[in-house]
């Protein structure tokens, strides 16, 4: 891959440059001492995949990748000198349409960095998911199980990548505070994140947002985040698990692995959501959905921060509806006073 670095700080820059030049397969495009230097060079020259800072002088790595998705989108990932503390920033930039964020790797020695493998896994994750996509192994058979009673319940079944977290706030905000569905999110972030993903989630709703446990049952009002790297799914009698197969896809969690164990596993009385985000991870899962005769409903590409997700969906015709995001929580209700016979 060819990577860019956005990083006021020397020594940051050249450890990330030297990372990059040692490993096999990777090459630096361009580096830049700050968010509009970065914005700039990656007009003229897009790379692959850029490693931004977040806080810098002049612009910082929120309002860069802003502007690098709106006018030269490309794989954005967030190397932070705190993930932690720098939380809010963090969000903000994957609601802006950055991939991920990872913590950046500290110099121990002449010999190595702390930090170093786990950036390049981060790396190379990226690039299978922009590249190459995603193999898939056989959906785990325990999934396949119909003996099992089928819960009856509402369901709101939501996917998201790039751009997820501020999507899915907009989204949240709109629905009442006695919303008669559960809500279960599968948004691409990584477990470090996912704890305080569902903590900023719940001050933007009405609801009550958590991360999600293996054993628990959806429950009616409250909004559920997957929370691990394993990949989250509605068991056979409708419980919360977790699985790490498929082990070769490269999203996890994968939407379509939750999807496609909620058309095994669940009722009819589902809408399923996919929003913004890079890739096809979804889609597959939603079409399974809507040819069970499940309401799915896609953003459309103009209020998408990425529309990769959404429009994969789109292109296999799994979406009944393509709808702005301002309008979704609002069709979601409308479906559901139907199903309920009273307003919502």
């Amino acid at each position: 891959m060819r990577i860019a670095i956005v990083n006021d700080i020397g020594m940051v820059t050249e450890g990330l440059r030297r990372i990059i030049v040692e490993a096999r397969g990777h090459e630096v495009a361009w580096m830049a001492r700050d968010g509009a230097e970065g914005v700039e060079k990656c007009a003229k020259e897009v790379p692959d995949l850029i490693l931004m800072d977040l806080v810098m002088p002049v612009m910082d790595g929120v309002e860069a990748t802003r502007r690098i998705m709106q006018e030269t989108p490309c794989p954005i990932l967030i190397v932070t000198s705190s993930v932690e503390a720098n939380a809010h920033m963090v969000f903000a930039a994957l609601g802006a349409g950055a991939l991920d964020a990872i913590s950046t790797p500290t110099l121990l020695s002449k010999e190595g960095m702390e930090g170093r493998e786990a950036l390049l896994a981060k790396i190379v994750t990226i690039d299978k998911l922009t590249r190459r996509g995603r193999n898939r192994e056989d959906v785990p058979t325990y999934l396949r199980n119909r003996d099992a009673p089928t819960p009856s319940g509402l369901l709101l079944a939501i996917g998201s990548s790039s751009g997820g977290p501020a999507a899915l706030a907009e989204l949240l905000r709109a629905l009442p505070a006695n919303f008669p569905a559960a809500v279960v999110i599968i948004q691409h972030v990584d477990q470090q994140f996912s704890a305080e993903l569902a903590k900023w989630l719940g001050q933007q709703t009405s609801l009550t947002v958590d991360i999600a446990r293996r054993g628990e049952w959806p429950q009616t009002g409250k909004v559920l985040v997957a929370a691990t790297n394993d990949h989250l799914i509605i068991s056979p009698g409708g419980k919360l698990d977790y699985t790490p197969v498929p082990r070769d896809f490269v999203y996890r969690p994968s939407v379509d692995v939750f999807f496609e164990s909620v058309e095994r596993n669940w009722s009819k009385n589902v809408i399923a959501v996919l929003l913004t985000g890079m890739g096809r991870d979804g889609s597959e899962g939603m079409l399974r959905l809507r040819n069970a005769g499940i309401h799915t409903i896609a953003q459309d590409q103009q209020s998408c921060a990425v529309y990769g997700m959404p429009k994969a969906a789109a292109d296999l015709n799994a979406a009944v509806e393509i709808l702005p995001l301002n309008t979704i929580a609002g069709r979601i209700c409308q479906i559901f006073s139907k199903r309920l016979g009273r307003a919502v």
